[in-house]
């Protein structure tokens, strides 16, 4: 643009622009949220990752007062790598009232739509605080560090809004996320002399196993009225790699488990009760044939279920500003748990269904651009008061 105003629309564009996939570099969508900033008399800072090629960001707007309310979004986006895109996904694209593109819904249209209206905050008495991260979509990798620097740098903090799509709806709660990789190292020897070998395919099946039969129990035993979908904490394994021929005990076979829990349960009481298993029973039967075999286990992930009272100064602000009178929980984990074990009252409320998140053709409809700019219009509003 020849000026320095962007609309929503005109922002999520741009952003949608830089394929911040988490396996690449955000940091030149950081430079340009700086000088965007700038431009208005921002200052803004970077929290650089260990690897140093991406960064968290925050800044900001008005008065350095308590009050302030923090707007959270992240800034990486998942891959498009084999999904069939009838569009370029890095170059929005807008048809029969819907803008497509990587990251339109997930959630680069809450931020765009905070940093349009920086122009509009300039009256304002409360700050609004603006917290971008990144490795969200790998298992909120980033936020710890940005949390951490709010909750030292800035003056009391009377809400978070975590923008995810939401459709506009105020969410209370989300289950947990821990990410871990489990790897075998066997005994190779042939299949018909498996008593002479350790095979890591088939400890690894008894494992999946064990999961398996944790997620079943807990479904037999679950709360038909809980919120959630499904109402119980689960264990999943997602990829298996292994093995070299069909008549050889395999050596190796390495697979990645997800568990998720209610915000009621501790996701690492499960993986100690596995960890144990494995240790106490699994390993020292394999260890038995030879003491070469092992099995390592190693968490990358760990992010804290959600689970915001109603009666929190976060929700009742969320649902004053969306005009929405119910909450909801979510089913997918997001940063919110991260700000809530800080300290902070939090709610989560943006524009886009996440249905349409991680889909090829991913799309936000321009009603909820509109309404999502609306919401943030009314806390502009609030915070001139």
């Amino acid at each position: 643009m020849s000026e320095s105003r962007y609309n929503s629309r005109k922002m999520l564009e741009k952003l949608i622009a830089f394929p911040t996939v988490s396996s690449n570099s955000n940091l030149d969508l950081i430079s340009f949220v700086e000088d965007y900033l700038s431009v208005y008399g921002v200052s803004s800072k970077r929290i650089i990752s260990d690897c140093g090629k991406k960064a968290n960001l925050y800044a900001t707007i008005g008065p350095m007062n308590p009050g302030g309310i923090v707007l959270s979004g992240h800034t990486d986006v998942v891959p498009i790598d084999g999904q069939d895109w009838q569009t370029d996904p890095f170059e929005l694209t807008e048809k029969d009232g819907r803008l497509y593109g990587r990251g339109t819904c997930d959630m680069k249209a809450f931020t765009a739509i905070a940093l349009a209206l920086v122009p509009d905050m300039s009256n304002l008495k409360r700050p609004i605080h603006l917290a971008l991260s990144y490795d969200e979509e790998v298992g909120c990798l980033g936020a710890p560090k940005l949390i951490e620097t709010i909750k030292d740098q800035l003056p009391e903090v009377r809400a978070v809004f975590v923008g995810e799509p939401t459709s506009m709806r105020v969410v209370t709660g989300h289950k947990s996320i821990l990410h871990f990789d489990t790897r075998i190292t066997g005994l190779e020897a042939h299949s018909s002399q498996q008593h002479r070998g350790v095979p890591a395919v088939m400890i690894a099946g008894r494992l999946i196993n064990w999961l398996g039969e944790k997620q079943r129990e807990n479904g037999a035993n679950a709360d038909q009225n809980n919120a959630f979908e499904p109402p119980f904490s689960t264990l999943h394994c997602g990829v298996v790699h292994g093995g070299t021929a069909v008549n050889i005990t395999a050596r190796h076979c390495d697979f990645v488990t997800d568990i998720r829990t209610l915000p009621t349960e501790d996701a690492m009481s499960y993986f100690d009760e596995y960890v144990n298993y494995v240790r106490d029973v699994v390993e020292p039967e394999m260890q038995s044939v030879s003491p070469d075999t092992k099995v390592e286990i190693e968490v990358h992930a760990n992010v804290p279920g959600f689970d915001a009272p109603e009666d929190s100064e976060a929700v009742q602000l969320a649902k004053q500003l969306s005009g929405q009178n119910t909450t909801e929980v979510a089913p997918y984990a997001a940063e919110s748990g991260q700000y809530q074990k800080a300290g902070f009252s939090v709610a989560m409320c943006g524009p886009g269904s996440i249905d349409q998140a991680h889909q090829p053709n991913e799309y936000i409809s321009v009603d909820q651009l509109e309404q999502g700019t609306e919401f943030i219009r009314r806390l502009i509003d609030l915070q001139s008061m």
